[in-house]
């Protein structure tokens, strides 16, 4: 392994290890404030983060592209539009669940989308492998295990976080369309932002915002923006230059692990025996599914584009 694609793994890491750290900042927030409050103020900030970032990368361009610059525009802004709203849903359901249940659950379950991205990209006609579906067969069984108990019942907080998996995968799918027509740090910036946008408004219509409960919340709200969203997310737009997608999927699938161990240390969250079962077959079923593609890709091929970040942050 050369100097180079260690860093990135260490990079990698790095960054599952802060969104598994995340869960645990999301799960103590709600104590203070509610789901669409800490969103709003946690992707506000996330936005701020990047906007030094893009105007530090911004260069000088001659572009022989015939469209109108307002077009050019309106295209950027109408893209991040739709990948903030998909992103709204997805941390709306995940953060929501997160009220009803634990930081390991909800790492665990989000960490599925893994395994739903090439389920979902069947609908635009992208090819899966069987590793994707004997991974798929492992995870649900893990799922099952994990969420559905003995009386055949599912918690809300479960279900809500496992709708928000099926969210995430949509929008790995589109920022997957979108970033090779978009600078990935414009694009975050501006999804973010909508996303912010629209947590506000929802919070304002169903929840009640009081100072001293941000107040509270700040250490939890400051780590959800600035380490999750806007510096996990960096770190991972520059390790991904130089690593293979699916070696970065399998590395930032760990942020469920730090999350369950972050749940155990910090938070005092445990699982029974049959939950410990059901997140090792769902750990097992998402590296599976990775591993399979690399198996028979010996050659790492580092794909420019494929520079979206993951569920946790």
């Amino acid at each position: 392994m050369d100097k180079l694609t260690l860093k990135s793994d260490m990079l990698l890491f790095l960054t599952s290890f802060i969104w598994g750290l995340g869960f645990v900042a999301q799960r103590v927030g709600m104590d203070y404030v509610g789901p669409f409050t800490f969103n709003s103020i946690r992707f506000a900030l996330g936005s701020v983060v990047l906007v030094p970032l893009i105007l530090m990368g911004k260069k000088p361009q001659v572009s022989c592209d015939s469209l109108h610059p307002i077009i050019r525009f309106k295209i950027k802004l109408l893209s991040g539009v739709l990948a903030g709203l998909v992103l709204f849903a997805a941390a709306s359901f995940q953060q929501m669940g997160l009220v009803y249940t634990t930081a390991g659950n909800a790492g665990f379950i989000t960490g599925l989308y893994v395994v739903i991205v090439p389920i979902l990209g069947l609908t635009f006609r992208q090819h899966t492998n069987i590793g994707t579906w004997i991974g798929t067969f492992f995870a649900a069984a893990g799922l099952y295990l994990l969420c559905v108990t003995e009386k055949l019942t599912v918690s809300l907080g479960d279900f809500l976080v496992l709708v928000s998996a099926f969210l995430w995968a949509a929008h790995v799918l589109i920022i997957g369309w979108l970033s090779p027509k978009i600078k990935s740090l414009k694009l975050a910036c501006i999804q973010f932002a909508v996303c912010s946008v629209l947590s506000l408004i929802a919070a304002v219509i169903s929840e009640i915002i009081t100072l001293q409960g941000i107040y509270h919340a700040a250490i939890p709200i400051l780590y959800g923006g600035l380490l999750s969203v806007g510096i996990a997310y960096t770190l991972q737009v520059v390790a991904q230059r130089n690593t293979h997608p699916s070696h970065a999927a399998i590395l930032l699938s760990f942020e469920a692990v730090f999350a369950a161990t972050g749940g155990w240390l910090i938070l005092d969250e445990t699982l029974t025996t049959r939950g410990m079962l059901g997140c090792a077959l769902m750990i097992s079923g998402m590296l599976f599914s990775q591993l399979w593609g690399m198996l028979l890709e010996p050659k790492f091929l580092v794909n420019q584009n494929n520079l979206d970040s993951s569920p946790g942050k």
